[in-house]
């Protein structure tokens, strides 16, 4: 879940860059870098990765 939200991050992140926009200070290239960056770290620690299933 984190891997897909990482990858749509980061594709707004190119968008913004190749457009050269200005949105606002909190929403640069560079913070949705970090912010997928951290999305991906999360995926690989394991984090959101629980498959859901019948508990007995």
């Amino acid at each position: 879940m984190f891997a897909i939200i990482a990858a749509v991050i980061f594709g707004l992140a190119l968008i913004l860059d190749w457009a050269n926009a200005t949105v606002s200070d909190a929403f640069t290239p560079q913070t949705l870098l970090m912010a997928g960056l951290l999305c991906i770290a999360l995926h690989l620690a394991g984090i959101g990765t629980a498959k859901w299933g019948r508990r007995r």
